[in-house]
């Protein structure tokens, strides 16, 4: 009676009879849980255990990091037996690639996992459903369900079936900003980046952040990000990075076809006179 009441009380809008979320997602998933309440764990946003901790045992933060790790092996996987050529660098984009949150959460709404999600009354106004970063949490912490579940080996199978599909959807390193500022600097001879946390601004719950990322030869204004993620502003500087490094780079490559240019005449007509 107790399972009962906290579905029909948390799962989705009004009018859905009180299993089909969690009956439709584990259908959706290839899982039909022993403990459902791993599932439940997983779907519940910490905002829903602040407005009502007696109907959650807890929210599916920790459980993120876990499914996190069990996809990043399952993307390895995959990428290693897809792309037998490739080189470490280029998988390791890839694998960025098809693990980020846009990837994840687009899994995410393939299985309308949204619906089961149990979210606080204001996040549930400002369409906490369709945020790609609840989403993708949620997928993450689904994952860890399995595990928690059935062990291991079936999060890993189930993993793999989800990333499968998407596997040459993406092209290697298209959002990977760290690796490709890395190897911009490396070819240019510069040392590695650094990032610094310039501050943050608001609550906690909702505070927003600064950062900076920059290396000798060029370097980042302050980037701000939206609230809860200091990550998003990191890989906004990085990007700006990438971009002033790449002309930087352009910019010296024209200056040296101009230099060479100026001295061609010169050293023709030196040699007409040597001769």
């Amino acid at each position: 009676m107790h399972a009962a009441t906290r579905v029909t009380d948390c799962y989705g809008p009004p009018a859905m009879s009180e299993e089909d979320p969690l009956r439709r997602l584990q259908e959706r998933l290839g899982h039909w849980f022993t403990r459902v309440e791993h599932l439940e764990d997983a779907l519940t946003h910490r905002s829903f255990v602040n407005e009502r901790p007696r109907l959650a045992r807890t929210d599916n933060e920790r459980m993120e990091f876990l499914g996190d790790a069990i996809l990043d092996l399952a993307a390895s996987c995959l990428l290693w037996e897809r792309f037998p050529e490739a080189r470490e660098g280029e998988l390791s984009r890839r694998r960025a690639d098809l693990v980020c949150e846009r990837s994840l959460a687009s899994i995410a709404n393939e299985l309308e996992l949204g619906i089961g999600l149990r979210l606080g009354k204001g996040e549930e106004k400002s369409g906490g459903r369709e945020k790609p970063r609840l989403l993708a949490s949620a997928l993450e912490a689904s994952v860890a369900a399995i595990y928690l579940d059935a062990g291991e080996q079936e999060a890993i199978t189930i993993a793999r079936g989800l990333l499968a599909p998407h596997v040459d959807a993406l092209e290697p390193g298209e959002r990977d900003y760290k690796s490709r500022l890395q190897e911009v600097l490396q070819r240019g001879g510069n040392p590695a980046p650094t990032y610094t946390l310039l501050g943050t601004e608001g609550q906690i719950s909702s505070a927003s952040f600064g950062s900076r990322c920059g290396s000798k030869t060029v370097s980042s204004p302050g980037v701000k990000a939206a609230p809860r993620r200091a990550r998003s502003s990191s890989r906004r500087a990085r990007r700006w990075t990438i971009s002033r490094a790449g002309r930087a780079r352009s910019g010296a490559k024209r200056s040296e076809r101009l230099a060479k240019r100026e001295r061609e005449p010169h050293e023709a007509s030196d040699g007409v006179g040597g001769r």
